[in-house]
């Protein structure tokens, strides 16, 4: 996912652009036609997570009053607000009102930020979430205090930070680097975002003033160990044990903060990779532990930074034998979303991938956007798999040639003499006059789905909320087809969208569990606990709702893991 352009360029969705392939590699097995079978739905998680970009506020106008207005927020159970970034010296998460540079520049993150937006930005009456305009001398603006009132109207709803992005991950390996590094990395966002000190600037900020805001953080590290990043990131091999350890430091430091601050358990989600080259760099059977999700990033397999084709699915279901595309070594599997979702939960020996991540907590990603080529010949499959001379013309609103959003599109998306199925790969297209999209209809979007809880994966991630037309057409065929949200335990009187559904190798609570009372084992800080296990602490008895080891009964809050199940 990308990261702000300069400024000017930031007002719009310049942020899509080319390069984000370099997330994806090589993934899985051939697919073939006859997966129909393997596709039908199961009862399994439904979590809603979204993008909101830091930039929509600007040239596209799409001001969090939208997400309330058009009915999108009471829809979500997540939103990633996108992004924030790592200060290039202090290497701690910062604020500031200065402009990515041109994405072809290795420096182009360094030291920028968009405080203005954050914070600073002042929302008039017709533009506020509650109608109520933004006075001078209030402690926050922007959107910071916009998603106060957004969650004032939508209970449920939880709101993270997101850190780092396309542009934004470059200090993320030297901040990971040591154990000090990475104490005062957290620290430092735990104490901007969650406890709320922004600094004072444009008469706005100050200690605690965006506390309550943020529900947890989100890390979006493009990519650990990976050459396949932003031009001028610094990685190296130790990133693949780093990042372990940087995650595990988010979660002690946000457990901790919500034990001393009566606020419950903070959400740690991450934005992950779904090309087994950069998914090699991660320790998939160990980051589980510490993420509440993790949400693969599924498309941009494919795009016209292949400037000459094959105009191709940027994210097929399933890679089958008329794939046109090329292998990567040093596999010879393909982009698809099958092979990538084999290889967090299966592993792949031919990658180096251990596999081993529960599935419950996987999320797989929906793009709101559509790539597309130029001077592609029908051909006999309506240019599929064709070659190409160039990107799509740019539209008004993405500014960039190759990339749509589905309101500049729909008389080609929803136009059945333009819209086209591939029954092997399990995706649609669309072409028209020589040109060829790639992107999400109804049927891909059911398919998708339906894949997902065949597998038992967690829910829905979406990139991002600035691509969707005035009706959320898109958004609202995602809700119906993944399903409810995840629901705890019966016994919690406050269902939870970060309680994913168990992994298929996480024990399933049986009747022959014992019933709540003084006979279950005392619980231990030690000991490890999967899903369904009963425990008793303090004179009461306690369900896990999935993996844990060394969090206390009663300490992490609604969203925690331990469900209470009465006094002993």
């Amino acid at each position: 996912m990308r990261s702000p352009r300069p400024l000017l360029a930031a007002l719009t969705t310049a942020a899509l652009a080319a390069g984000v392939m370099a997330g994806f590699a090589a993934t899985g097995p051939a697919g073939a036609a006859g997966n129909d079978a393997q596709l039908a739905a199961a009862s399994t998680g439904g979590v809603k997570i979204a993008y909101y970009d830091q930039w929509s506020v600007y040239g596209n106008a799409f001001f969090p009053k939208h997400l309330q207005d058009r009915g999108i927020a009471g829809k979500l159970d997540i939103i990633n607000y996108s992004f924030g970034n790592i200060h290039p010296t202090d290497l701690t998460c910062f604020e500031a009102n200065k402009a990515a540079g041109d994405d072809n520049n290795p420096n182009a993150g360094d030291g920028a930020g968009d405080a203005f937006a954050d914070y600073q930005k002042t929302f008039g009456a017709a533009d506020s979430v509650d109608g109520v305009a933004d006075t001078w001398n209030q402690p926050i603006a922007g959107v910071f205090n916009q998603f106060k009132k957004l969650k004032a109207k939508n209970p449920h709803l939880k709101i993270n930070i997101s850190l780092g992005g396309w542009t934004y991950s470059k200090f993320f390996h030297d901040a990971a680097k040591t154990d000090a590094s990475r104490k005062k990395l957290v620290a430092s966002c735990i104490k901007q975002y969650i406890q709320g000190d922004i600094p004072v600037e444009g008469g706005f900020g100050g200690a605690g003033t965006a506390a309550g805001i943020f529900d947890g953080i989100d890390i979006d590290w493009e990519y650990p160990g990976s050459a396949g990043g932003h031009l001028g990131n610094h990685y190296g091999p130790e990133d693949k044990t780093n990042f372990t350890l940087l995650l595990a430091e988010f979660r002690k430091q946000l457990n901790e903060y919500g034990t001393a601050h009566g606020g419950g358990k903070y959400l740690l989600t991450a934005a992950m990779p779904a090309g087994q080259d950069k998914i090699k760099y991660i320790e998939t059977d160990k980051v589980g532990a510490y993420l509440d999700y993790a949400n693969i990033m599924t498309y941009d397999m494919h795009g016209a930074w292949d400037a000459d084709g094959p105009a191709y699915h940027q994210s097929p279901l399933y890679s089958p034998a008329s794939d046109p595309t090329d292998p990567i070594p040093p596999g010879t599997q393909k982009y698809s979303i099958d092979n990538a979702v084999d290889a967090w939960i299966d592993g792949n020996a031919a990658y180096g991938i251990a596999g081993g991540f529960p599935a419950g907590k996987l999320t797989l990603g929906y793009e709101f956007y559509y790539r597309g080529w130029k001077g592609v010949p029908a051909g006999a499959r309506n240019g599929l798999g064709g070659s190409a001379t160039g990107a799509s013309a740019a539209r008004p609103l993405s500014q960039q040639a190759g990339i749509a959003h589905y309101k500049e599109l729909g008389g080609i998306v929803d136009n059945a003499a333009t819209t086209f199925w591939d029954d092997e790969a399990k995706a649609s297209y669309f072409y028209k006059d020589g040109e060829f999209f790639t992107g999400l209809d109804k049927r891909a979007i059911q398919a998708r789905a339906d894949y997902a809880h065949n597998r038992g994966l967690g829910g829905a991630m979406m990139y991002s909320l600035l691509g969707l037309d005035p009706g959320a057409k898109l958004l609202n065929d995602i809700v119906a087809a993944v399903g409810s949200s995840p629901s705890p335990d019966p016994s919690d009187p406050t269902p939870s969208p970060s309680d994913p559904t168990p992994s298929p190798s996480d024990p399933t609570p049986s009747p022959s569990d014992p019933a709540p009372g003084c006979t279950a084992t005392p619980w231990s800080a030690s000991a490890v606990y999967n899903g369904g296990g009963l425990v008793s602490h303090q004179g009461r008895t306690w369900k896990a709702q999935w993996w844990t080891q060394n969090e206390e009964p009663g300490t992490t809050g609604e969203w925690g893991v331990w469900r209470d199940q009465g006094a002993c």
